[in-house]
């Protein structure tokens, strides 16, 4: 299948929509790696001071198939997470598996008081009840295959597809 996302064009409607969900104490968290990259762009674009990222790798259902990733030690959180409100920011929604293992992480650093989720895609076939509160484009892909997100050496954003298992 030829997918053709304009993944830049995706970022600016991500960082309009997660403008809009944003207040005053929302701190910004991206999940390890993608969702770690848009936060940095969106950390920038919106003049933001600190940002956090989460990694899933140590709540992971899926540990035993996956092992250790690399760069599996990405939690950084700047913030007390007990009473925060919190934006998680993510490339793809699928399953709904990572950002479960991702609401595990944070809860080992505390209880925030609200958590919401925006992400560049949303290509729907979840396992689990979980759903973004913006996402900048809806798509549908057999379960065969993968998206991702690509970052070049300018920080260039695009979507890699190919065929899984």
């Amino acid at each position: 299948m030829n997918l053709s996302l304009d993944a830049e064009a995706l970022v600016s409607q991500l960082r309009d929509g997660v403008r809009g969900l944003m207040s005053p104490a929302t701190q910004l968290v991206g999940i390890w790696s993608g969702g770690a990259w848009l936060v940095q762009r969106l950390q920038a674009d919106l003049g933001l001071d600190a940002v956090g990222t989460v990694s899933s790798r140590m709540h992971r259902d899926d540990f035993g198939e996956r092992g250790l990733a690399a760069g599996a030690d990405a939690t950084a959180l700047p913030f007390a997470v007990d009473g925060a409100d919190i934006l998680l920011v993510d490339d793809v929604l699928y399953t709904g598996r990572t950002i479960r293992a991702v609401l595990n992480e944070l809860y080992d650093y505390g209880r925030p008081a609200r958590v919401r989720l925006a992400v560049l895609v949303d290509r729907g076939g979840r396992e689990l009840p979980i759903e973004a509160a913006f996402a900048a484009a809806r798509v549908t892909l057999a379960p065969t295959q993968r998206l991702r997100l690509a970052r070049d050496d300018a920080g260039r954003f695009s979507f890699d597809t190919e065929e899984g298992r």
